[in-house]
């Protein structure tokens, strides 16, 4: 095919559509987007669910979310923050954490449809693959697609924890075992117990372990807030393996307790705060802006 310089004249510019303003500031892949929303139309009303998993510097986000016309709406929502409350106290954006975020996020949306007693998922994290399989008795499990936005997915990376994490916790995310650590290309196979070890932080311990032999200095610096918080390599296992009960146990988000303010507070607060004028006052100050902007040229 012979190369066709772009001509920018006039009709070009006349015909020239602008992409959406998402995909211009590089937040949305709309080729994804629409096969993850797009609805069979036979299905009529139901939504079509995706778990969105999405990461900061210091977060994950993992929320079950739904499309309309007008918007996406979030059903259900757990923020790795949200760990500490279930003893994770340290390393909240490691591989582990991101296990135990998916795993809170699908029992607060199986609470909150009332499925967590038909479908518990994993009871005790084994590393192997599972799928939830429809119960015969009650109703079909909970499915949603992994929504993973403009994030890269290669094998290992913290986006399948998640998914691993909600598919363990009893919602069915369709997957393979292909993008788990621990996954052999050439066997094709997965070995389970190197799964497992990243689902209890195993990988970290044995770097603690490892950096405190060589390095001390750089161990205390990089792991201050695990020497802060007294957690050790070999407390690791156990602090996520409790949480995981702790999520089991309670999965509801619990509000933070707010203070009221103090009278002192709240007139400091209203002291930055400009008073409405009415009509007479505005014109007032306008002529005043006026008379004083006129005396700099006398």
């Amino acid at each position: 095919m012979v190369f066709v310089k772009t001509v920018k004249n006039k009709a070009y510019f006349k015909r020239y559509q602008v992409k959406y303003r998402r995909r211009r500031e590089g937040k949305t892949d709309y080729y994804a987007r629409k096969r993850l929303v797009t609805q069979a139309k036979n299905k009529y009303n139901s939504p079509k669910y995706r778990l969105v998993v999405r990461f900061t510097n210091t977060d994950i986000i993992a929320q079950f979310v739904y499309s309309k016309i007008e918007g996406d709406y979030i059903l259900s929502a757990a923020y790795a923050h949200e760990l500490p409350n279930y003893g994770i106290k340290v390393g909240l954006t490691n591989w582990a954490a991101a296990y135990a975020t998916g795993l809170l996020a699908a029992r607060r949306v199986l609470k909150k449809l009332g499925l967590d007693t038909k479908y518990e998922g994993v009871t005790e994290a084994n590393g192997e693959h599972y799928e939830v399989e429809e119960n015969e008795e009650g109703p079909r499990p909970f499915k949603a697609f992994l929504d993973v936005g403009l994030r890269r997915t290669t094998t290992g990376s913290k986006v399948f924890a998640v998914m691993k994490g909600a598919a363990d916790g009893g919602v069915l995310v369709p997957h393979s075992e292909t993008r788990f650590p621990g996954y052999d290309s050439e066997e094709k196979s997965l070995d389970a117990e190197v799964l497992r070890d990243y689902i209890f932080g195993q990988h970290v311990a044995e770097y603690m372990r490892t950096l405190e032999e060589e390095d001390e200095e750089k161990y205390k610096k990089q792991f201050s807030r695990f020497i802060a918080a007294g957690v050790s390599a070999d407390d690791l296992e156990g602090m996520y393996a409790e949480a995981h009960k702790k999520i089991r146990a309670n999965p509801e988000f619990v509000k933070k307790e707010r203070t009221p303010l103090t009278e002192e507070q709240k007139a400091q607060l209203k002291k930055f705060k400009s008073q409405k004028r009415n009509l007479k006052q505005r014109k007032d100050r306008i002529r005043q802006k006026i008379a004083a902007f006129e005396r700099k040229f006398e």
